[in-house]
């Protein structure tokens, strides 16, 4: 089973500086490594029609958030959702206290305060996150907006990174991924 890990980028169009998949686009060409399709208020025939488009942008590294895989392998399932279908991928958003169970990987979040969800938190920080995680292998979620955030949380011992607002608000997504890619990366 390959783990999510570099920098995963979440999706949000409503945040997006542009239209969400050439920004996808570029935010792969400067180095993402996985996109997880987030926008869960999109009926089931446009998300599924955004999925196959970035599976196209992504092939084999897109993660859908909620329990449908919208005709790929993998999903990322918040605290209360469950997946009936067999996906090849499992991650789930967890906060220490949900009990888990066959997850793949787990993203922690908010790592640092962030702006897309202000007032949300306590912040827990790459090290107390690593401590929540121990060794399950997690993304840091939440905040990851600098090189120097990226490179703590990996130092911290997380598979990667998953950004949503850095790289959605971007005049330039690719030199913002490639720069945190040069971070997890070092």
């Amino acid at each position: 089973m390959v783990i999510p890990s570099g920098v995963v980028v979440v999706t949000d169009r409503r945040l997006a500086a542009g239209p969400l998949i050439p920004l996808v686009r570029e935010a792969v060409r400067g180095g993402a490594s996985w996109v997880i399709l987030r926008d869960r208020d999109l009926g089931y025939a446009v998300r599924a029609a955004l999925a196959r488009e970035l599976r196209e942008i992504a092939p084999g590294r897109v993660i859908v958030a909620g329990p449908d895989p919208l005709g790929g392998n993998a999903v990322h399932l918040s605290s209360q959702d469950a997946c009936d279908q067999r996906v090849e991928l499992v991650g789930r958003s967890w906060h220490g206290t949900e009990t888990l169970s066959d997850e793949d990987y787990v993203t922690l979040s908010p790592v640092y305060p962030t702006s897309s969800k202000p007032g949300y938190g306590p912040a827990l920080g790459a090290g107390q996150a690593a401590g929540l995680a121990g060794s399950r292998p997690w993304l840091a979620l939440g905040g990851v907006d600098s090189p120097e955030r990226a490179a703590a949380c990996m130092a911290a011992g997380a598979a990667g990174v998953a950004v949503m607002g850095a790289v959605m608000r971007a005049a330039d997504p690719a030199r913002v991924v490639s720069e945190l890619a040069e971070a997890v990366a070092s």
